[in-house]
C-alpha cells in the first residue's frame, strides 16, 4: 500500500483549531478546499511550536530578501478566520513529525505533518536510522498532510494559532499553572485551594 499523502496547494482554508473545553481540548490542524477536509490531531505544544517556527521562518523569508518577499509583516486583519473547525471533525491520524520550508521560486511556505509512529531499535543510533530511512520513504511511510501557502496565508495561520494556544484556561497570577474554573491547589499557597 503507497503512502498516503493529503496535499492542499493553496487551500481555501487551513487552521488550527479546538475540539472541547479548556483544560479538556483536543487540537487539530485542519485544511479545506474543492468540498474536501482533512483534520489531523496534534498537542498543543506541537501547535504552539509550529506557528512560532512559521513566524520565524517567514521573518527570515523578509530579511533575506530585503524587504521584496511577498509577505506581510503581520497577518493582515482581512485574513481573520475565528470561525470554528468545520464539523464533523473527523481525525485522519495523530501528528508525530512536522516539517516547513520556503519555495523560493514559488514563493510559497511548505508545512508537512506526518503521522506518529512506533519505532523500536536497540540504540539510539539505530532509531535514528530507523527515522531517517522511514521519513524519506515516500512508497510506505506514514501518511502525511502537505500544505502549501502563500506568504499572506501562512502569517494569516500562525496568528490564529497562537490565537488558539492561548484561549485556553488563565494562569493563576501566583504559579502561573492553569486555572480550573472550580479553581486550584496553589503550590505558592501552601496548597491552599485558589478560586479562579
Amino acid at each position: 500500500m503507497s503512502r498516503q499523502v493529503f496535499f492542499y496547494d493553496l487551500p481555501d482554508r487551513f487552521v488550527a483549531g479546538t475540539v472541547g473545553l479548556p483544560g479538556r481540548r483536543s487540537f487539530f490542524l485542519q485544511a479545506t478546499a474543492g468540498g474536501r477536509t482533512t483534520s489531523v490531531a496534534l498537542e498543543k505544544t506541537q501547535v504552539a511550536a509550529l506557528a512560532e517556527r512559521i513566524d520565524e521562518l517567514l521573518d527570515e523569508v523578509v530579511r533575506r530578501s530585503g524587504g521584496s518577499a511577498p509577505v506581510p509583516a503581520v497577518s493582515p486583519s482581512e485574513m481573520t478566520d475565528t470561525a470554528p473547525l468545520e464539523s464533523p471533525v473527523e481525525e485522519e491520524f495523530r501528528v508525530g513529525t512536522m516539517a516547513l520550508a520556503w519555495d523560493g521560486e514559488d514563493e510559497r511556505m511548505i508545512v508537512e505533518a506526518q503521522a506518529l509512529v512506533e519505532l523500536e531499535a536497540d540504540s539510539d543510533e539505530d532509531l535514528a536510522d530507523a527515522e531517517e530511512r522511514l521519513l524519506q520513504d515516500d512508497e510506505n511511510g506514514p501518511p502525511m498532510l502537505r500544505v502549501r501557502l502563500t506568504g499572506t496565508m501562512a502569517r494569516a495561520f500562525a496568528k490564529r494559532a497562537l490565537d488558539v494556544v492561548n484561549a485556553g484556561r488563565p494562569p493563576c497570577p501566583l504559579c502561573s499553572l492553569p486555572l480550573d474554573p472550580e479553581g486550584h491547589v496553589c503550590p505558592r499557597q501552601n496548597g491552599y485551594r485558589r478560586d479562579a
